[in-house]
C-alpha cells in the first residue's frame, strides 16, 4: 500500500515571500506527519505567488501572470527542498510558466527524494485560458517512474479525453495525479467524472486535487469549488462505486488534506483477474467495429 495525500487547496493571500513559504512547508509537514508518500497540490496553486505582488499587478489578469515569473525559480528550489528533505514525492500543482517561444502555458512539475523528475503541460485548454487568459496548450505526455510505482499527470480539464489517460496507460502509468481548478460545482463533477471515467476505462488509479474558496484579490483564482479524492475500477478488492476516498465538503475552510491509502499492485492485478477487461477490450472492439 502507498500512502496519498491530495490537498483541497484554499487560495490564501500571502504577501511576503517568507509568509508563503512557511504557509507551504506548515501544509506539507501536515500530511508528512500523517505518513503521507506523495502530495497533490491543485492547478494553480503556484499562482498564489501572486499575492506577493503589488495590489494593482495581482488584481490584473495578465499582468500577475507575468508579475510571477521571476519567483519561479526560487518556488521550483522550495519545492525541491521540501520533496529531499521529507523523502517523499510533491507535486505541488501548476502555475503559468513562460516558455521560450514566448508563450505561457500550464506547468506542473513532479519532484522526489532526489530532486526534479520532470514536467508536465497542460495540453488542453478551456475557453477561460485560451479566449481571455491567453494561456497555450503544451505538447507531449510523460510517464515518471517513482519508487511508488509509474504514474501520469493530466492537469483538470485534460482528463476529459480518454485518449491522453489512454496513452499514459499504455506508457505503463498505473496512477494519474489529477490537479484542477473549478470555479463552478458543474466544472468539479466534470472533472471529477472525467477521472472516474479514466480509471474505469483504463483500469488505473487516479488522484484528484481541487482549489477551493474565495480570492477576491485574484482574477483567475476568485473562487474555487472542490472535493478531494481517489478513483479506481469498481471490480474484485476495490470498492463498489470505485471510489477509495472523498473530501467531505465541496467548500472548507482552510485547506484540508484527503489522507487515502491504495494498493497499485491491486490496481493491476484488476486487469488480469477482474470481472470485466475494459483496458484490454477497448482497443479491440474499437478496431472491429471500425
Amino acid at each position: 500500500m502507498i500512502c496519498l495525500a491530495a490537498c483541497q487547496y484554499a487560495i490564501e493571500l500571502h504577501e511576503t515571500w517568507d509568509a508563503y513559504a512557511e504557509h507551504l512547508q506548515g501544509l506539507c509537514a501536515e500530511a508528512v506527519e500523517a505518513g503521507a508518500q506523495l502530495l497533490l497540490l491543485p492547478e494553480y496553486a503556484g499562482l498564489v505567488l501572486s499575492g506577493q505582488l503589488p495590489v494593482e499587478q495581482r488584481g490584473d489578469l495578465k499582468a500577475s501572470i507575468a508579475g510571477i515569473q521571476p519567483l519561479i525559480e526560487p518556488w521550483l528550489a522550495l519545492c525541491q527542498g521540501i520533496a529531499r528533505r521529507w523523502g517523499i514525492y510533491l507535486q505541488p500543482g501548476s502555475l503559468p510558466v513562460l516558455d521560450l517561444d514566448g508563450q505561457y502555458r500550464n506547468r506542473a512539475w513532479l519532484f522526489g527524494p532526489k530532486g526534479v523528475l520532470g514536467y508536465q503541460d497542460k495540453l488542453i485548454m478551456t475557453r477561460f485560458e485560451r479566449e481571455q487568459w491567453g494561456i497555450a496548450a503544451g505538447d507531449g505526455l510523460q510517464v515518471f517512474d517513482t519508487a511508488l510505482g509509474r504514474l501520469g499527470i493530466l492537469i483538470c480539464y485534460d482528463n476529459e479525453f480518454p485518449m491522453l489517460a489512454r496513452h499514459l496507460a499504455e506508457g505503463g502509468a498505473d496512477l494519474i495525479l489529477a490537479p484542477s481548478c473549478t470555479d463552478t460545482e458543474a466544472g468539479y463533477h466534470r472533472v471529477r467524472i472525467g477521472a472516474q471515467a479514466r480509471a474505469l476505462e483504463n483500469q488505473i488509479a487516479v488522484l484528484q486535487s481541487p482549489t477551493v474558496g474565495l480570492a477576491p484579490w485574484s482574477p483567475a483564482l476568485d473562487e474555487n469549488i472542490g472535493r478531494a479524492g481517489l478513483f479506481v475500477p469498481p471490480d474484485y478488492g476495490m470498492p463498489q462505486d470505485g471510489v477509495i476516498a472523498l473530501s467531505e465538503a465541496l467548500s472548507p475552510v482552510g485547506s484540508q488534506w484527503l489522507m487515502c491509502e491504495v494498493s497499485l499492485e491491486h490496481v493491476r492485478r484488476v486487469r488480469q483477474q477482474g470481472q470485466v477487461f475494459t483496458r484490454r477490450d477497448w482497443p479491440e472492439q474499437f478496431e472491429r467495429l471500425l
